[in-house]
């Protein structure tokens, strides 16, 4: 479920002091840094795709009653059950009684954040059902008992070292070694007889196709497959925004969400699936549930938060921000981290609740340029601090320091002259040395880093020495 700390400042605090964290945070936003780069540069038509995307899922929550209707007439034809959700309290009510109603006693699950959002977990306790966790990462956290801190890797902020002494002390038979294949066999013994076995498998939907009626999952793992196929019954369960209109439109996402998401042209396994076993089918389940979720989503159409419905859940944003590799996803206190966190959290919940998240970015913009469906989350996130200060939500220090350089950048003279001489004072207080680690007034920059002596002069001062000596040599 939705969970927003209002203990955000003490969570980075704590973030910050992690080693382990850091040193996992830098090895996997680098890495998923660099192979985006490149599979991107790759695909020509990837400016063009991006356009595309955008368009289709404006046209789609534009005309989104119109596609859940087809949505469901569809499903339905092809022997699917489609129940309907307001709420998480909602959806989970429906997820037990279709659990208690089938006598099941284990379920496996394929990850989805829509399933953390509304508290798959708490359900499957209502029902008295044992919850497996088949996604690697999901079975790591599951047993280590976090929350995910990554809407694609919900394990980054484990280190190898850390996986393999979990699955020592946590498996019925311990890896033969520390090497990641032995790990990953390791994670495939304990889980394997637990999907043939499972009551239930209940999993996400990447997108929803109008014209079929077709669930889309995309994993790298084929957990998927394995949990949705063996099981008696199989619920889907996913928010309404995941529709497309047809197959072809589907196509574009699938060609951007594994580049945006692990740099891979396109993932292992991409599965659509129809509704429950046929006559004449070798597998498949026989009952097949869709739990259609709206969670403040309709809410948000027509607002200026409803870009953030066209979001495939691809975590580029996150692995690009410099606030979310400094702390890690479990610092914001909610199932959404990072960047795209800081703007659908409050949407869910309140901005009363979710009150510091906005403020958890330097405006940077890095999410909005690697975003494959062109969300403007800079601009929200500025919105969402407008609409505190409206609802004076701010603090007595941060109304006090906004009015402060309010009044400085209305007098640039003013400005220029007190920038300076802040310049030239840290200079002063960092004489002989080349980084600051204690400084007056400055507690929250130096507790957890060190700062650098600045160059001499402000930016500006420098600018202009150097557009004179340009002029100069001319």
């Amino acid at each position: 479920m939705i969970q927003t700390s209002d203990r955000f400042r003490d969570h980075v605090a704590r973030a910050l002091t992690d080693d382990n964290l850091k040193v996992a945070l830098t090895r996997t936003t680098g890495l998923l840094q660099t192979r985006r780069k490149q599979v991107i540069d790759e695909y020509a038509e990837y400016g063009e795709a991006r356009k595309r995307a955008q368009a289709i899922k404006e046209h789609t929550l534009n005309h989104l009653d119109h596609y859940l209707e087809m949505f469901e007439a569809n499903a339905t034809a092809n022997g699917a059950v489609v129940h309907w959700a307001q709420t998480p309290q909602e959806a989970r009510r429906i997820v037990s009684e279709i659990c208690v109603a089938a006598g099941a006693k284990t379920a496996t699950r394929v990850k989805s954040m829509l399933g953390e959002e509304i508290g798959i977990a708490e359900a499957l306790s209502d029902a008295g059902v044992e919850r497996i966790e088949t996604d690697l990462a999901e079975h790591i956290i599951q047993l280590a008992d976090d929350p995910p801190s990554h809407i694609v890797m919900p394990a980054m902020h484990k280190t190898h070292e850390q996986v393999a002494d979990l699955f020592d002390d946590k498996h019925g038979v311990a890896p033969d070694s520390h090497d990641i294949p032995d790990l990953v066999g390791s994670a495939r013994r304990e889980l394997r007889q637990k999907f043939l076995n499972a009551d239930v498998g209940i999993s996400g939907a990447n997108f929803l196709i109008a014209e079929t009626g077709a669930t889309v999952t995309v994993t790298n793992e084929g957990n998927s497959e394995l949990t949705c196929t063996p099981p008696k019954v199989h619920i889907v369960t996913v928010g309404i925004e995941k529709l497309v209109p047809g197959m072809d439109h589907a196509s574009v996402f699938l060609r951007l969400l594994s580049r945006a998401a692990i740099g891979a042209e396109i993932t292992q396994y991409t599965t659509f699936y129809n509704g429950p076993k046929r006559q004449g089918d070798a597998d498949g389940p026989e009952a097949y549930h869709i739990v259609l979720v709206d969670n403040h989503r309709t809410e948000m159409l027509g607002s200026d938060l409803e870009p953030m419905l066209r979001c495939i859940r691809c975590g580029a944003c996150m692995n690009h921000c410099p606030v979310y590799a400094a702390v890690g996803g479990h610092a914001y206190g909610a199932v959404y981290p990072g960047p795209m966190g800081s703007v659908l959290t409050p949407a869910l919940s309140s901005l009363e609740a979710a009150k510091d998240l906005p403020n958890a970015c330097t405006l940077n913009g890095r999410c909005k340029e690697v975003c494959p469906v062109n969300i403007p989350l800079p601009d929200m996130l500025r919105n969402l601090r407008a609409r505190q200060w409206d609802a004076n939500l701010p603090t007595r220090v941060s109304k006090a320091a906004l009015g402060a350089w309010s009044f400085l950048a209305k007098r640039p003279r003013l400005y220029h002259l007190v920038t300076g001489l802040g310049v030239h004072g840290i200079r002063l207080w960092a004489f002989g040395r080349s980084r600051i680690k204690r400084m007056p007034f400055a507690g929250g920059w130096v507790k957890h880093r060190d700062l650098p002596r600045p160059e001499k002069g402000s930016f500006m001062q420098q600018y202009n020495a150097s557009l004179h000596a340009t002029r100069n040599r001319k």
